[in-house]
C-alpha cells in the first residue's frame, strides 16, 4: 500500500510560520543587511528590497497555483512535470535537492563560526552539536518542529521591531530621512550585487508548497507563502532605513564593511544591553530554525519522489506504516548528506563563512530562483486540465507572465554579480562553477527521465502524479497549529 504524509495537520498560519523561519529574519538583519551596505554601497536598499519583493511575489502568484493544483510534496518537480513535462519534473526535482540541500548545509557554517566567536571551540564542533539536534528533530512530527520555530521565529520578529525603533528614535542625522527610498539611489554601480543579496534574503518562502499535502486545504499554500512574502519584504525594508538612519546614509557602508562596527548590535545597544544578548541567542536560533526548516522540506522532496520510484523506493518507507507524520527515509538522508559536506569543509580546512556559508547559500538562491522562474514558465504553459474549473487570469496570465521577466532580470543580475556574492577577485572564473553546478543537476535530471522511460515505462508515468488516493492514506482529523 502506498504510504502518504500526514494529511490535515498544519493550518494557514503553520504554513506562513516555515516559510517566514526558513527566510530567517535575524540571520537576514545581522548578516544580509550588513552584508549589502558593506560590499555594494547601494543607499537605496530599502527600495531595493521592496522592487526585489515584488518580483518574489510576482513570481510566487504562478508558483503556488501550479502548487494548489498539484499539491505535490516535491513541489518543483510536480509542477514542472505537470506544465512542462515529465523531464523537466525530474530535472527540477534534482536543481531542488542540490539547491535546498545547499542552503541548509551552508547554515551549519554560520552557526558553527558564530557559536565558535561567542563561546570558543572549533566551529565544525559547534556545526556537528547543531547537526545532531536538526536530525534528531528532524525524524519527529511535524507538529514538534512547528512549535519550535513559532517561538524563535516570533522572538526574531520582536528583536527586528527593537532594532527599527532603536534606530528611528536615535538618527545619526538628527531628524528622519527618506533617502533610502529614492530611486536615484539605484543608478550605482553596485546595485546588481544588492539585487543578488536581496533576492536571497527571501528565499525559503517558496518551501511552504512542500507541505501542500499536510495543508488543512489547498489555498493555504498561496496565502502563506504571499504573506510571508509581503510581512518579510515590509520588515526587511524598514529594517534596512531604520539602519541607514541610525547610522547616517552616508557612513553606513563604512560602518557595516568595519569588523569593530558591531552592526545591527550597536543600534540594539540603545534599548539596553540585554536585547544585544537576547539578540545574539536569536541569531543562533534563527538559523537552527532555519536549517530545520529547510531539512524538512528536502526529506520531503526525497520522499514524494521515492514514492513514485525516480529515487530508490526505501526512501519512502517511513515510519513503517501508511500515513507517514515525518519522512524518516528523506530525512536521514539529509542528515547524511549535511555530515559528509561539513566533514569535507572541516578536513580542507575551509573558512565556515567565507567559504561553505557564502558558496553554498549563493549556490541554493541561484538554483531556487531559477526553479520559481521556471514554475512560472510552467504556469503560462499549463493545460486546462491542470488549471481547474473558472481559471483567473492574474494568477495563470498575467502575473507569471510579468513574474518570468522580473524574475529573468533577477536572474541575470544575480549571475552577473555572482563574483561580488562570493568576494572573488575581479576577472575570477571562478564564481561561474555555481551555476555550472546547477546545469549539471539539471542535464543529471533529464538524462534519468530519459533513461527511466526507455527501462521503466511504468516508473516514468507516474512521475509528479502526486498524493494516493483518499482511501489508501486516511485523513488525520486534528490540526497541529
Amino acid at each position: 500500500m502506498q504510504a502518504g504524509l500526514a494529511r490535515q495537520t498544519l493550518t494557514t498560519f503553520g504554513l506562513w510560520v516555515f516559510g517566514a523561519a526558513a527566510s530567517a529574519p535575524m540571520v537576514v538583519l545581522a548578516g544580509g543587511l550588513v552584508a549589502i551596505y558593506a560590499t555594494t554601497g547601494v543607499t537605496a536598499l530599502p527600495l531595493t528590497v521592496l522592487l526585489v519583493a515584488g518580483v518574489v511575489a510576482l513570481l510566487a502568484v504562478g508558483y503556488t497555483a501550479m502548487a494548489r493544483q498539484v499539491r505535490h510534496p516535491a513541489a518543483y518537480y510536480g509542477i514542472l512535470a505537470h506544465g512542462l513535462g515529465r523531464g523537466w519534473g525530474v530535472a527540477a526535482g534534482l536543481v531542488a535537492l542540490v539547491a535546498y540541500n545547499a542552503i541548509q548545509i551552508s547554515l551549519y557554517g554560520l552557526v558553527g563560526a558564530t557559536m565558535a566567536e561567542y563561546l570558543g571551540g572549533t566551529w565544525w564542533v559547534w556545526a556537528g552539536i547543531a547537526l545532531v539536534i536538526v536530525g534528531v528533530l528532524g525524524v519527529r512530527a511535524i507538529v514538534l518542529s512547528t512549535r519550535l520555530l513559532v517561538v524563535v521565529l516570533l522572538v526574531s520578529l520582536l528583536i527586528v521591531a527593537v532594532f527599527v525603533v532603536a534606530g528611528v528614535l536615535q538618527p545619526a542625522a538628527g531628524g528622519l530621512s527618506w533617502d533610502g527610498f529614492n530611486a536615484s539611489g539605484l543608478a550605482v554601480s553596485g546595485i546588481g550585487g544588492a539585487v543578488a543579496f536581496c533576492v536571497a534574503a527571501f528565499m525559503g518562502v517558496d518551501g511552504v508548497a512542500s507541505f501542500a499535502e499536510e495543508a488543512t486545504d489547498r489555498r493555504s499554500i498561496g496565502r502563506a507563502t504571499i504573506a510571508a512574502v509581503f510581512v518579510l519584504g515590509g520588515m526587511y525594508a524598514v529594517a534596512a532605513w531604520a539602519m541607514g538612519l541610525a547610522v547616517g546614509l552616508d557612513a553606513v557602508a563604512k560602518v557595516a564593511a568595519d569588523p569593530e562596527g558591531g552592526l545591527p548590535f550597536t543600534v540594539l545597544q540603545r534599548a539596553g544591553g540585554w536585547w544585544v544578548v537576547l539578540a545574539q541567542v536569536a541569531l543562533i536560533g534563527g538559523a537552527g530554525t532555519s536549517m530545520l526548516a529547510f531539512h524538512a522540506v528536502i526529506a520531503r522532496y526525497v520522499f514524494a519522489m521515492a514514492r513514485e520510484g525516480v529515487l530508490p523506493v526505501g526512501l519512502a518507507t517511513a515510519d513503517g506504516g501508511t500515513r507517514v507524520s515525518a519522512p524518516r527515509g528523506g530525512s536521514l538522508m539529509q542528515t547524511c548528506i549535511a555530515v559528509v559536506v561539513v566533514g569535507a569543509f572541516a578536513l580542507g580546512g575551509a573558512d565556515p563563512l567565507a567559504a561553505m556559508f557564502t558558496w553554498l547559500s549563493t549556490l541554493g538562491a541561484m538554483g531556487l530562483l531559477c526553479l520559481l522562474v521556471a514554475a512560472s514558465v510552467a504556469a503560462l504553459r499549463a493545460s486546462a486540465s491542470v488549471r481547474g474549473e473558472r481559471p483567473g487570469a492574474w494568477e495563470w496570465r498575467v502575473a507569471p507572465l510579468l513574474g518570468t521577466f522580473g524574475g529573468t532580470g533577477l536572474l541575470i543580475a544575480m549571475v552577473g554579480n555572482v563574483g561580488s556574492l562570493l568576494g572573488a577577485a575581479p576577472g575570477s572564473l571562478s564564481p561561474f562553477v555555481l551555476p555550472a553546478v546547477l546545469v549539471v543537476a539539471a542535464i543529471a535530471g533529464g538524462v534519468w527521465a530519459t533513461s527511466l522511460r526507455r527501462s521503466r515505462p511504468e516508473v516514468y508515468a507516474g512521475i509528479g502524479r502526486g498524493i494516493p488516493k483518499p482511501h489508501a492514506v486516511p485523513d488525520l482529523t486534528g490540526i497541529s497549529l
